[in-house]
């Protein structure tokens, strides 16, 4: 017997054929992955350096226990690291869908028919001998889609760098929020320490109104003294109520950004402000790609749009599957032994070996006119990636920028400090001197009470001196990172992939 295949299927195989070679020579060549820069324009940046990279729990340099219990409760119930966690969870839902499109499906059905013909129909029920049939039919489906020119696979990797994509935004969200967190509350106890010396500011002045009244009273002084000293004290009070202000402020904020009431913070005690240990990594021109995660995110979204290219271009290519059923079909005039008709009417008989029912159907779909509608897709994939790697340039270059800035604006306050702490040791000198003089008899009050609103004044600018290095450190910390270290991607210019199928993509 001769199985070779008739001369029609020869020929509509051989069409077939011919229509695939054809496609595939209309398909757009394979994108090479595009240059992305691998290191960071720092070079020439005279700055201190140090060795290591923030550690993921950067904030436990300082020993602070309070900063330690404040970054707990907001990595644990922050809004803003909530919703930044959604987003992670769908887009591992979307590679999961991606993955569920692939590969073979297998689908199961039963069904029971009962339906009376038309006497009007193609075929009167008067030559067949019947008006009412039954029929029951049950099977299992299978159906396999060749992935041959990697379109399944281009989307389950576009999906999966995706979601690589957004957990590096869940990271750089949730050191956005340490970042405000520790700024924050440095802030507050930067105003503590300066609403104490406010309050020692205010009785200083009030010690030197009092002596004011006291010798225009004795008419030593011209009264214009005594409007000067209430003036001073005036303006003392005034700074007073302003920081104690922003220090409420600060815990409003505090509490915004962990989730909570202000009445539902920890309680936080006055503490000196922590040291400051801002300078670069040596190797941060180099290793700052893998280490922001802003960076990292959008060199995932480079990889995404190049698989999504990759996936566009596939769709010039014939899509080939295989579907089989088997299963067991049984049709019966009249009624069925469950509907109270007889034999002829069992329905019983869809489990005999005689109703069992098969089909293989090879299959191949051709794109033959489309209507420029598969450029026009390839088109603009080609546009997103033109579009993703312009992002990551800008988003490598402000990163550059951020860096130096931070790291050039906490040389220039280093320097600052510095010229502020021997002024104000200069000033404690002049306090010491002058109350000395008050000891010795050989000045009054006055003298050693003016010297120590002054110095009060200089130890206000050195704690908010203090305070701005705290900001620029943190600032330095977020710009390198915060610890994060990006997990390193495919190399898409190596060999080409692997289908599903075992195919290699063309």
């Amino acid at each position: 017997m001769n199985h070779s295949p008739s001369r029609p299927a020869r020929l509509v195989l051989s069409a077939a054929l011919a229509i695939a070679v054809a496609g595939c020579a209309l398909a757009p060549a394979k994108i090479k992955h595009p240059a992305l820069r691998d290191d960071v324009p720092l070079a020439g940046l005279q700055v201190p350096t140090r060795a290591g990279w923030p550690a993921a729990d950067w904030w436990r340099a300082y020993h602070d226990p309070q900063l330690d219990t404040l970054m707990a409760l907001a990595l644990k119930q922050s809004p803003s690291l909530t919703e930044a966690h959604s987003r992670v969870q769908t887009a591992e839902q979307s590679v999961r869908l991606a993955a569920a499109q692939a590969g073979l499906s297998i689908n199961g059905s039963a069904q029971v028919t009962r339906q009376r013909l038309s006497e009007h129909g193609m075929i009167p029920p008067q030559f067949l001998g019947f008006t009412w049939y039954n029929q029951a039919d049950l099977g299992v489906q299978l159906q396999y889609d060749f992935d041959w020119w990697g379109k399944k696979r281009a989307a389950i990797d576009a999906a999966l760098d995706q979601a690589h994509a957004a957990e590096a935004q869940h990271s750089a969200a949730a050191l956005t929020i340490e970042n405000a967190v520790a700024d924050t509350y440095f802030g507050w106890l930067a105003d503590q320490a300066r609403l104490e010396l406010a309050r020692k500011a205010v009785a200083t002045q009030q010690q030197l109104l009092q002596i004011a009244r006291l010798r225009v009273k004795q008419g030593v002084d011209e009264p214009d003294t005594v409007q000067q000293s209430a003036s001073n004290l005036a303006a003392a009070q005034q700074m007073q109520v302003a920081i104690d202000s922003s220090a409420q402020i600060r815990k409003v904020a505090l509490a915004a950004l962990l989730g909570v009431a202000p009445a539902d913070l920890p309680d936080l005690q006055p503490r000196a402000l922590p040291a400051i240990n801002g300078a670069l990594p040596a190797n941060a021109r180099l290793d700052l790609i893998a280490r922001r995660p802003d960076i990292a995110a959008s060199r995932w979204q480079v990889e995404a749009a190049l698989r999504q290219t990759d996936q566009a271009r596939a769709q010039f290519f014939p899509d080939i599957s295989i579907s089989a059923m088997a299963g067991l079909s049984s049709t019966n005039q009249g009624a069925p032994a469950m509907f109270g008709g007889g034999s002829s009417g069992n329905l019983m008989n869809v489990f005999s070996p005689s109703s069992r029912v098969f089909s293989l159907a090879p299959a191949i779909h051709l794109p033959i006119f489309e209507g420029g509608r598969l450029k026009a897709a390839y088109g603009v994939s080609r546009a997103q990636l033109d579009a993703a790697v312009a992002q990551y340039n800008a988003v490598v270059t402000d990163a550059a920028r951020d860096v130096a800035t931070q790291a050039l604006g906490a040389e220039q306050i280093a320097a600052r400090r510095k010229q502020q702490a021997r002024q104000v040791q200069a000033e404690q000198q002049l306090v010491d001197s002058a109350q000395a003089r008050v000891r010795q008899g050989v000045r009054d009050a006055r003298a050693s009470l003016a010297a120590t609103a002054q110095w009060l004044q200089q130890k206000d600018t050195a704690i908010n001196l203090h305070a701005q290095a705290l900001t620029t450190d943190l600032a330095l910390i977020k710009a390198l990172g915060g610890g994060y270290h990006m997990p390193a991607p495919a190399d898409s210019t190596s060999a080409p992939t692997t289908s599903p199928s075992g195919a290699h993509t063309p």
